[in-house]
């Protein structure tokens, strides 16, 4: 690989990791993104695969294994049905296109937030909290499986709750992390990680947890109204990509 690309790839590995340490999510969009701009789309996502493993690992035990299981137990019901519609949906990937999945996404996301932005709110009271956890954990798991992308249908539910913003970034880190791993297992299975792409896998994960310890630096110094307000910055360049992506095809 040449300097310059490996550079590259570096760079962008270290913002990804800062994003996700300041606002808890969108490494792996931010990766694939820059990265699938000077490598194969398979060799993108092998690099992004391990950091993302890691990072999300230390995500979710920043606080300790207690804190984590805490999390997980309050949040069982969301994290459960985004685990068998991923696996469900999955098996459609061959009928329904990425790109159709990616505008689907892409659009409520981007809509939510600057709505959100502007000042509108959507709060999730307690009654209602079953039935929302149900049905965004539904889509999230549903587009999840046909796109690989449930993170930005997460973030809408967590800011709709008033999520503390330690509970928030907490929970993000158990939701992706069980994701990756089986991210991980599959591509094991499906040849994208083998002995020629695991060099620069594994040489992501330095930038990638550097970035994220810088992220989370400035984390921990903002308030939850930066915070909230910082999080649907970040949900709307990441909606405008995913309609970006499905309009390209």
């Amino acid at each position: 690989m040449e300097t310059a690309v490996l550079a590259f790839a570096v760079g962008v590995t270290f913002v990804a990791g800062f994003v996700k340490g300041t606002v808890g999510f969108a490494m792996p969009m931010i990766m694939i993104s820059g990265l699938a701009s000077v490598l194969s789309p398979e060799l993108a996502l092998a690099a992004l695969i391990p950091a993302t493993v890691l990072s999300n690992v230390w995500q979710a035990l920043r606080g300790g294994v207690a804190g984590a299981v805490a999390a997980a137990k309050t949040h069982w019901r969301y994290i459960a049905i985004i685990l068998v519609f991923i696996a469900g949906s999955a098996q459609l990937i061959s009928v329904l296109p990425s790109s159709v999945m990616f505008l689907i996404l892409g659009i409520p996301v981007m809509l939510f937030s600057i709505a959100q932005l502007a000042g509108w709110r959507l709060h999730i009271a307690a009654a209602q909290r079953r039935v929302a956890e149900l049905a965004i954990g539904a889509f999230a798991g549903f587009v999840g499986g046909l796109s690989g992308v449930w993170g930005p249908p997460t973030v809408m539910y967590l800011t709709a709750l008033e999520t503390p913003k330690v509970e928030a970034i907490r929970i993000q880190g158990v939701v992706y992390g069980l994701g990756a791993i089986m991210l991980l297992a599959a591509h094991l299975q499906s040849g994208v990680l083998r002995a020629e792409t695991a060099p620069l896998a594994l040489g992501m994960i330095v930038p990638a947890l550097t970035g994220m310890g810088v992220g989370f630096f400035f984390q921990d110094r903002l308030d939850q109204a930066r915070f909230k307000r910082l999080t649907l910055i970040v949900l709307v360049v990441v909606g405008a990509n995913l309609v970006r992506r499905g309009l390209m095809g």
